[in-house]
């Protein structure tokens, strides 16, 4: 098994008022695809939901920058280095290696929110990073539902409502 290197670097614009924190970076290796940008493979509803959200398309990475940069969202994932057992992108099947070593440095500039893309992310950063929410405690630490079609416990509409209720107006 190959140990894998987290392959963007974390966006963060000048403004950032709220961090985005996913698992780590979706691949298919069985079809040899590597994905360009946070949250690009097509399965993932989260881009869709966002156009939702604001009302928008996102079709190019600039786009998705753009307006991340005008709502003040920074996108990082919390695993820096990982193994992948069973081929797969699932978050239970990621052998953490390494979590990512900046988040305090990015989480310490004054947040209002850091958001978690699902129960994985929010259990492994209170299990690992507890003393950040002790830290940082004007920062609140939300759970989003996760955009993994896998999660069928909300429908995508139903995501939809919860991601407009809780991320920031344009």
């Amino acid at each position: 098994m190959a140990i894998e290197v987290h392959p963007f670097e974390d966006f963060i614009p000048k403004n950032i008022n709220y961090l985005l924190l996913g698992s780590f970076t979706a691949k298919d290796s069985r079809k040899g695809i590597e994905y360009d940008w946070y949250y690009s493979n097509g399965r993932n509803q989260f881009w869709n939901l966002i156009e939702k959200v604001y009302d928008t398309k996102l079709e190019t990475i600039d786009s998705k920058v753009e307006l991340f940069t005008n709502l003040g969202i920074g996108i990082t994932d919390i695993i820096y280095k990982c193994n992948r057992t069973k081929n797969s992108s699932l978050d239970n099947a990621l052998d953490i290696i390494e979590y990512n070593p900046r988040l305090e440095a990015i989480i310490s500039r004054n947040l209002k929110s850091v958001f978690f893309s699902s129960r994985f992310v929010e259990t492994q950063f209170k299990r690992n990073f507890s003393e950040l929410i002790d830290k940082y405690q004007k920062t609140k630490f939300i759970y989003l539902p996760s955009p993994s079609p896998r999660y069928a416990a909300m429908s995508k509409e139903e995501k939809v409502l919860k991601y407009k209720e809780l991320l920031p107006k344009l």
